[in-house]
């Protein structure tokens, strides 16, 4: 009733987001039913045509579910088309649904009782893919390797150590995901537009209808914040990074000079042009859509950084966000979980991998159990290093009269440091790799896994 001339026919078309939020049509109604019924107490619907708008809204949940739905032109989100069906179905009542109502509160309610559902959905694959990082640690637990830093070998590892380093980092997202279900569990409708809600609605009665845990306490809050999604997208984010970086690791040993490992046949695909290439797109593909995550994230706070408080249209692209993050996210840990669950474990490769080198900080190590102090300790063992590459040979190599010039510690036991197993059995410390610790490791994870 306020305007007299049509609007625009680009608004209308930049205005329309119905492609994206009719996602949401499940939570919309079921909103609905709950506002209904607040409605109801407060005497706006009488007990017959609370029935009937019940009712309604229960039928056009099922064409949506059955794709009989249909549009019109003046639909411009799923709230519209609710309403419009709605009414259709059960007349002039329909339009008493959104008394006290704003799309404002409408829509945040929305995607709070959608994020819930998504957040828990997440956490159930991020589990799927802990389980079967658990089952492969258990089954090459006794595989050694080369443990890198800067892509150059450091020490010796367990398989196993490495890919449950992955594993805590993916229970960290889990729990991430948990925190912020505490945030994204609060109510925003009964909020209005932005001053409230002016017929005594209970909120607290609604907040119970719809399950959700607590009410948000300030109505411009409840329709203008937008923190819940920014979240969500920053943990999607983090989860992405992880992996990506688990991804890139596999890419890598995957590669004929490494050959740790090989991505099976359903998770690789061929060359167009050149037939003997295995190649690892399913992990490339992961890389590359953890950085779509990385970008939604970012894009969406610069969305929000300038506008003023409570409701603004910008807001609008949340949905997208929101929907991006978690589209791309479940994708890439259904396949990661694949990944992982089928790839071969190629254990002599690892194996060949490991040179003394690796032993060097053993070295040290075995001259501070001399009493050397250990930066005295590292300064020999570098000696030793320089030795060995100049005379083009290994530092197992190294004769012992030559040992004993650089450190007279150096005695003729100096000969079982260069033993691989027994490298990794040193660190039996929590946390480290000696095979009891990473058991440790792998019950622990399962311990949480056993819990959710």
């Amino acid at each position: 009733g306020r305007f007299c001339k049509a609007t625009n026919e680009e608004l209308v078309k930049l205005n329309n987001s119905l492609d994206v939020d009719r996602r949401l049509f499940a939570e919309d109604i079921e909103g609905s039913c709950a506002y209904a019924k607040a409605l109801f107490e407060q005497g706006i619907y009488s007990k017959s045509e609370l029935d009937r708008t019940l009712k309604g809204l229960q039928q056009v949940l099922e064409e949506w579910k059955c794709g009989k739905i249909t549009f019109q032109e003046s639909d411009e989100d799923v709230h519209t088309v609710n309403e419009r069906r709605l009414t259709e179905l059960v007349g002039d009542i329909g339009g008493k649904l959104h008394t006290g109502r704003s799309r404002n509160d409408q829509v945040a309610t929305d995607m709070r009782l959608w994020l819930k559902k998504a957040i828990r959905e997440l956490q159930c694959l991020l589990l799927d893919l802990l389980g079967s990082i658990v089952q492969r640690s258990k089954e090459k637990i006794n595989v050694l390797m080369p443990g890198y830093t800067h892509l150059q070998r450091a020490q010796a590892v367990r398989f196993s150590h490495w890919l449950l380093s992955y594993g805590f980092m993916l229970l960290n997202d889990f729990e991430r995901f948990q925190d912020l279900l505490k945030r994204v569990d609060s109510m925003p409708l009964g909020s209005g537009a932005i001053a409230g809600n002016p017929l005594g609605v209970n909120r607290h009665n609604l907040a119970r209808n719809l399950s959700f845990s607590s009410v948000i306490p300030n109505s411009m809050t409840a329709v203008g914040d937008r923190d819940f999604i920014t979240e969500f997208t920053f943990v999607t984010s983090m989860c992405g990074i992880h992996l990506s970086r688990l991804a890139e690791d596999l890419i890598i040993y995957s590669t004929r000079e490494f050959g740790f490992i090989t991505i099976s046949e359903e998770f690789s695909t061929g060359s167009s042009l050149m037939p003997q290439k295995r190649n690892p797109d399913s992990l490339e593909l992961i890389r590359g859509i953890s950085g779509q995550i990385f970008g939604n994230h970012a894009g969406f706070m610069m969305s929000l950084k300038g506008l003023p408080s409570t409701y603004n249209k910008d807001l609008q692209s949340d949905k997208i966000s929101m929907f991006s993050a978690f589209d791309n996210l479940s994708l890439a840990l259904k396949v990661t979980h694949g990944v992982v669950q089928t790839l071969e474990v190629n254990d002599e490769k690892c194996k060949e991998a490991l040179s003394y080198e690796t032993l060097a900080t053993d070295l040290a190590y075995y001259l501070v159990r001399k009493g050397i102090p250990f930066r005295v300790a590292h300064h020999a063992s570098g000696e030793v290093v320089a030795i060995a590459e100049k005379e083009n040979t290994s530092i197992r190599d190294v004769s012992l009269a030559k040992l004993k010039i650089i450190n007279p510690a150096f005695d003729q036991d100096v000969l079982n440091i260069w033993n691989f197993e027994n490298s990794v059995e040193q660190y039996s410390s929590f946390g480290g790799t000696s095979k009891k610790s990473v058991e440790a490791q792998i019950s622990s994870l399962e311990e949480f896994i056993g819990k959710q």
